[in-house]
């Protein structure tokens, strides 16, 4: 309703509601549309649109950092009740999950006035992308490495393009968004048994992640990762917001570098249960990419795939600025440069188009070792990335020739 701010209300059964409703409804310019019984009501509800604040006890049942990232995603932000503010842990655990508008139950009759505060922030908050290159601390940005279905080299490219990212002065963060299987661990040679990522979803579900995620990384040669799953039916841990929240951490400490999965099919019904769909994880490392790379093979197969996921990528991410990838370029295939870069430019408007060579003997090494591109000096292939980041991040070079060097992978803390 314009001019209204719209609320939710979740009290959980807490005794403040009897004072709270009459408070806030006899507020002009507020409209409570509806009680809410627990938190996935609550979510539910979210997802209309119909609200812009969410009223919650702090005490509901299931209200966890992914809770109120899946709140915002919907343009709710929530105003916490806290049953007793003098109490320093309830403070903490605030803050912890991330809530920015709070009274203590002793202070209910200025709920409608945090209900207000919290509309007015609501309505000037738009997702924006960040502009220009930077290599260093806090002043990262998103590269998203998307490839439809057949192996196209989704990690492999991600990993060379955050290794060239370390060879220029950051110290990148690199995500397994993968929902249906990661591979960035196997590539660099961890193989021990934690998932970074689900021991992420299990700090952010107690509100901790904002304390916790620098220890859950893994530091390997230059890069800075978080693994990802170690079987593909636990997906289901992964919940909604969690890649947003490590994307929103990792772009304080630089870039960041997030390898996904193939699939952009959407879950509806996950929308309105609060949980997250099998490729939830894809579309929100997309959602908040501030650049979308997108791998195909350079085969006829690999081809017509990489067509075809250019006309549902733009349908997915509307006008974000996409560079393609061409993977083994080969003269065997028949095709010259130009020739593919006609036939990928009609079905998406894009930014660039790369080749990368087909150098299978750099690509061997590289897996077989453990090894990133750049841990291996300079190739074919590793040339190609390098263009590839120039046109990523135009000024931005190389550091006199640094190359960089293994160092022993730091276990990530078990949650």
């Amino acid at each position: 309703m314009e001019g209204q701010t719209c609320i939710l209300v979740l009290a959980a059964g807490a005794p403040w509601e009897s004072t709270a409703l009459p408070a806030l409804t006899r507020r002009p310019g507020i409209v409570v549309v509806k009680r809410c019984v627990d938190v996935t009501d609550l979510l539910a509800s979210a997802t209309t649109g119909q609200a812009d604040v969410a009223v919650v006890s702090l005490d509901a049942p299931g209200l966890d950092g992914p809770a109120v990232q899946h709140l915002r995603h919907h343009g709710v932000e929530p105003v916490a009740v806290l049953a007793d503010a003098g109490r320093g842990d309830l403070g903490d655990r605030m803050n912890r999950l991330g809530l920015v508008f709070g009274v203590g139950v002793d202070q209910v009759d200025h709920l409608p006035d945090a209900v207000l505060a919290a509309g007015a922030a609501d309505q000037g908050q738009e997702p924006t992308t960040r502009p220009g290159p930077a290599m260093g601390a806090g002043h990262g940005r998103c590269t998203v490495v998307w490839g439809p279905a057949g192996a196209p080299g989704r990690t492999t490219l991600a990993l060379a393009i955050a290794g060239e990212f370390a060879q220029r002065g950051a110290a990148p963060l690199v995500i397994d968004a993968d929902p249906w299987g990661g591979s960035v661990g196997q590539h660099l040679g961890i193989l021990d048994d934690v998932s970074g990522l689900l021991a992420c979803a299990r700090a952010s579900a107690a509100g901790e992640l904002g304390g916790s995620y620098l220890g859950l990384q893994r530091r390997v040669g230059g890069l800075r990762v978080i693994t990802g799953l170690p079987r593909p039916d636990r997906w289901v841990e992964a919940r909604v917001g969690l890649v947003e929240q490590l994307v929103e951490l990792g772009r304080r400490q630089g870039e960041v570098v997030l390898d996904t999965g193939f699939a952009l099919e959407d879950d509806p019904a996950a929308e309105f249960s609060g949980r997250p769909s099998r490729n939830g994880m894809t579309l929100e490392a997309l959602s908040v990419a501030d650049d979308v790379v997108v791998v195909g093979n350079a085969d006829p197969i690999g081809l017509s795939r990489l067509a075809r996921g250019l006309v549902e990528l733009r349908e997915t991410i509307g006008g974000k600025p996409v560079r393609v990838v061409v993977n083994r370029m080969r003269s065997s295939v028949g095709w010259s440069e130009a020739e593919v870069t006609g036939m990928v430019n009609g079905f998406a408007e894009l930014s660039g188009v790369h080749f990368l060579p087909d150098d299978r003997g750099t690509t061997d090494r590289a897996l077989l070792g453990g090894r990133m591109l750049a841990e291996l000096g300079d190739s074919a292939l590793s040339k190609a990335v390098a263009r590839l980041v120039d046109g990523l991040r135009p000024g931005t070079a190389r550091a006199g020739g640094r190359r960089l060097s293994r160092r022993r992978a730091v276990p990530a803390r078990r949650s």
